[in-house]
């Protein structure tokens, strides 16, 4: 076997997850390929968040079993959240994928590739690893040198979110131990990486296993966080590293030690993207957040003070059962309130296995279309308006790719997560660069460089993983 392909369906942890896949693989000798019809092993890491995540998962794997029929056929892996949720159903229904890879179970593939190219019967291998968690970190190609680099800090989830799979698809929470985070990240900024994204389901629940760092005192009866004391040794430790991001946090797990930590440390990235799903407090109920619309607005406004000009993004589910029309409205203010900078809003999708089945009076999907639409148009009305502040000011603009356009130009994106796609001027991959703002476009800005913020060109490479939203 010498080439293979990964197609990512999902969030943040599972491109993260993919990234980790291609460097196991590299590390066997394999080449990565942007084809699947070039590959030997075909990996899909699949998300089951929302049922159209799942549907397109069906959609891949039906257009991939052409490539089976070849003389020497690739070898098949699903990974991710469907492989864990659905086992051995995907094998049975269909009997041409190899591998069923959970999420817990990476570091095994590039053997159990091996055996199904010589021939053994197809696999499922999805068990947690609960008792020994495994956190498998950057390989010294797999993000060397890139921009932006994704850092595991924790897996699972305890919360238990009635319309949430990811406990049942991930696991009960484990964290990893800070001496192990604070050294991949070291490595990364060694190799190039200007910045690191933190990753948990609810990464500023983080809790030390090793002790390491001092617990501190919670305050609403939920468990101790070491979050804040996490980000300050990172920035003490690794003071070559130029911004600092965390996702998803949960609103309950803020408090001033984490807004004492914005206030302080200047790696830390202007924007939090904190989900409130709704902002309707019955709604809140229903869906078991474990946090009132106010504890989130209270957390929005600790962060304010310490920082005023950060930004928030957020998630936001319509339709969920007993849903009214009042309730939607109730998020339509929370949206005015916050002012969001940034959106990632579904309707309510049914998953198995969650607590919110039993729920009475989902509204139609009528209903929920109509919700979307309306919410979709807010938050455009609200970014419009921020981007509108924006033009003709002068931004720091971490330079991560090439523009949409494959024309040359390069986009990047500044610390309050605002995307800047670079008009005009000499910028490498990986440089900080000043930025003036000159057009705003729907989702994005567009300026021209003005010179070089920092005067470092780390030399970046991108991962060619084929990524989808959910």
């Amino acid at each position: 076997m010498q080439h293979f392909y990964i197609h990512t369906f999902g969030c943040q942890m599972n491109v993260h997850d993919s990234q980790r896949m291609a460097g196991i693989l590299r590390a066997q000798g394999m080449l990565e390929v942007l084809d699947p019809d070039a590959a030997d092993l075909i990996v899909v890491n699949t998300c089951s968040v929302r049922e159209k995540a799942e549907a397109k998962l069906d959609s891949e794997l039906g257009q991939l079993k052409r490539l089976k029929k070849r003389p020497t056929p690739p070898v098949l892996a699903v990974a991710g959240c469907v492989a864990r949720q659905r086992g051995q159903a995907i094998i049975d229904r269909m009997p041409y994928v190899d591998i069923v890879l959970g999420p817990d179970r990476i570091q095994d593939l590039p053997a159990l590739a091996r055996a199904a190219a010589d021939g053994a019967p197809p696999v499922v291998h999805t068990a947690f690893d609960i008792d020994s968690p495994a956190f498998l970190r950057a390989g010294a190609d797999a993000a060397a040198g890139a921009p932006s680099a994704f850092v595991a800090i924790s897996k699972g989830c305890d919360e238990r979110c009635s319309f949430c799979i990811v406990p049942s698809t991930r696991g009960p929470e484990r964290h990893r131990p800070a001496d192990e985070i604070v050294a991949e990240v070291a490595d990364l900024v060694a190799s190039g990486t200007r910045e690191v994204v933190l990753l948990g389901q609810t990464v500023n629940g983080y809790r030390d296993p090793s002790g390491a760092l001092s617990a501190r005192a919670r305050g609403r009866g939920i468990a101790s966080s070491d979050f804040p004391a996490l980000l300050r040794r990172i920035a003490e430790q690794v003071p070559a590293l130029a911004r600092l991001r965390y996702t998803s946090p949960h609103p309950r797990y803020f408090d001033r030690a984490l807004a004492d930590a914005h206030k302080d440390l200047d790696v830390l990235c202007r924007h939090v993207h904190m989900p409130v799903q709704s902002g309707s407090d019955a709604v809140l109920r229903r869906m078991l957040r474990r946090h009132t619309r106010e504890e989130y607005l209270e957390s929005v406004r600790m962060l304010r003070d310490a920082r005023p000009d950060m930004t928030f993004g957020t998630d936001l589910i319509v339709g969920f059962p007993g849903e009214t029309e009042e309730d939607f409205q109730q998020t339509l203010s929370l949206m005015r309130e916050v002012r969001f900078a940034g959106v990632f809003a579904f309707k309510y999708s049914r998953r198995p296995g969650t607590a919110a089945l039993a729920l009475d009076g989902e509204p139609s999907d009528d209903v929920k279309s109509d919700r979307l639409g309306r919410l979709f148009e807010l938050a455009d009305d609200l970014l419009a308006e921020h981007f509108a502040v924006l033009v003709g000011s002068v931004q720091q603009v971490l330079v991560e790719e090439e523009g949409p356009r494959q024309d040359g130009r390069l986009s990047g994106r500044t610390e309050r997560n605002e995307i800047v796609h670079i008009a005009d001027g000499d910028a490498r991959l990986g440089e900080i660069v000043q930025v003036r703002i000159q057009r705003a476009f729907r989702h994005s800005l567009e300026g021209t460089i003005l010179g070089a913020g920092d005067g470092s060109r780390a030399r970046a490479r991108r991962l060619p993983i084929v990524a989808s939203e959910p």
